[in-house]
């Protein structure tokens, strides 16, 4: 069924919505649990969506935060320096061509250099307006990510849709008042107001006040 969703902004997550990351993301993470004996299933359900240190002290709530922080520089400079596997998720480059007219934003949990790092290895252009984990001080579920981005584009939050694909970037969206469009297998359990398997499902029209975004 076709749903048609008007919008003045679109806020992007990047890992799992624009990039297919995850088997890079996976198999280092895994690498970094294995040590601390934790299961892997249960690593892989909390680390998808949010900033490393946040994942690292859910894992490990008993630790020291600084030593989550400091192990979170290693992690993100490793990922950055590991981009095998990194591909684009079918459409982005469409979708993001499609926005250009139009006000849109990253927002990303992974800092400026991975964000960079991974959108060049999957030859996405990067918009204007970025907001990483340099830019905020409390990751996804929060919202701050999103409502930093809406503030900067001058757009009120109501009028932005989200494209998410994990828990943790959807809670966020909908905790900031906005509409999600969840990308990939993982979105339904999350509640998002439109679904798609990828983002070649997505049309956007101009309209005299802002734009649609129409999903097939």
């Amino acid at each position: 069924m076709t749903q048609t969703l008007s919008a003045r902004a679109v806020l992007l997550d990047m890992d799992g919505t624009l990039v297919d990351s995850t088997s890079v993301v996976e198999r280092l993470w895994l690498a970094w649990a294995e040590p601390h004996g934790l299961d892997p299933a249960t690593v892989l359900e909390v680390i998808h969506g949010r900033q490393g240190h946040q994942s690292m002290a859910i894992l490990l709530p008993e630790r020291d935060h600084e030593i989550n922080l400091r192990e979170n520089v290693t992690m993100l400079a490793t990922e950055s320096g590991d981009v095998d596997g990194v591909v684009e998720i079918t459409g982005a480059a469409a979708l993001l061509e499609s926005l250009h007219p139009h006000p849109h934003a990253i927002v990303t949990s992974a800092d400026v250099a991975l964000m960079t790092a991974r959108m060049g290895a999957a030859g996405l252009a990067l918009p204007a307006l970025t907001i990483t984990a340099e830019s905020v001080s409390k990751s996804k579920p929060d919202p701050e990510g999103f409502l930093r981005a809406a503030s900067e584009l001058g757009i009120a939050p109501e009028d932005c849709v989200v494209f998410e694909d994990s828990g943790a970037g959807i809670q966020a969206a909908h905790a900031a008042g906005m509409r999600v469009i969840g990308v990939g297998p993982h979105a339904h359990a999350h509640s998002p107001q439109a679904e798609v398997d990828d983002l070649t499902q997505v049309r956007v029209v101009a309209t005299d006040d802002g734009f649609v975004l129409t999903v097939d």
